[in-house]
């Protein structure tokens, strides 16, 4: 998820930045407008950005003396559309990468491609599935959460896979040796991610319903009817 700096090679470093620009630019705009129309969306905006940074902040060590992280995008793609995250998830990034080192600046295109962009709609594409075959909230937030996660981490592969083919495997040989440096912890991290996405949820339905049922992840619960009373 966190490509390192100058790790990439140059042409790839720009093609990368070129492909996750238009995103960057529609989430901005999906952001000025739900504020905009929105302002009671605000705070949990900045919570879905948090929770984002947190979360991905976590490093965990993986084979080869690689790490892994929770993305922590997956939340925020279901509440607000992956739109959203592109901007959120990309100045996360941008953060980490000044404050703690992780990613960097010439390699900030393709991490937002992949965990700004790619991740979040995936789990959203997931959360939906859930939802239209039949799941309630809960299974589809871990299914878009943990998704999310593995989406990620897949596109991470593809772009290393793609500026380092393997000599003799060539792109399909060193994506599966990518993925094979990832799988073993990234696969339960990301159950793990899912089932934190769900708990995060079920706060979510006792303190912030109204909030659940505007956005459309909740239907609006029945109302009593007035009772007439004894003459």
């Amino acid at each position: 998820m966190h490509i390192a700096e100058g790790f990439l090679p140059a042409g790839h470093a720009v093609g990368w930045t070129v492909a996750a620009a238009p995103f960057v630019v529609h989430g901005a705009r999906a952001v000025v407008r739900e504020v905009r129309e929105n302002p009671e969306s605000t705070l949990l905006l900045g919570a879905a950005g948090a929770f984002t940074f947190v979360l991905s902040a976590i490093k965990l060590p993986s084979v080869t003396g690689s790490s892994s992280h929770p993305t922590g995008t997956g939340p925020g793609a279901i509440l607000f559309r992956p739109p959203v995250m592109a901007l959120l998830g990309t100045v996360v990034l941008l953060f980490q990468a000044l404050l703690l080192a992780h990613g960097g600046l010439t390699t900030l295109g393709a991490n937002a491609v992949a965990f700004a962009v790619v991740g979040p709609w995936a789990g959203y594409g997931a959360y939906r599935l859930s939802r239209a075959a039949g799941g309630g909230l809960l299974p589809g937030v871990f299914a878009g959460v943990a998704v999310a996660d593995l989406a990620t981490y897949v596109t991470t592969s593809l772009q290393l896979a793609l500026a380092f083919p393997d000599a003799t495997g060539g792109l399909a040989g060193a994506l599966v040796k990518f993925l094979g440096v990832f799988a073993l912890t990234q696969v339960p991290l990301a159950i793990g991610e899912g089932l934190l996405g769900v708990l995060l949820f079920r706060v979510l339905t006792v303190n912030a319903r109204p909030e659940l049922e505007r956005l459309g992840l909740l239907r609006p619960a029945a109302t009593e009817q007035p009772t007439e009373e004894a003459r």
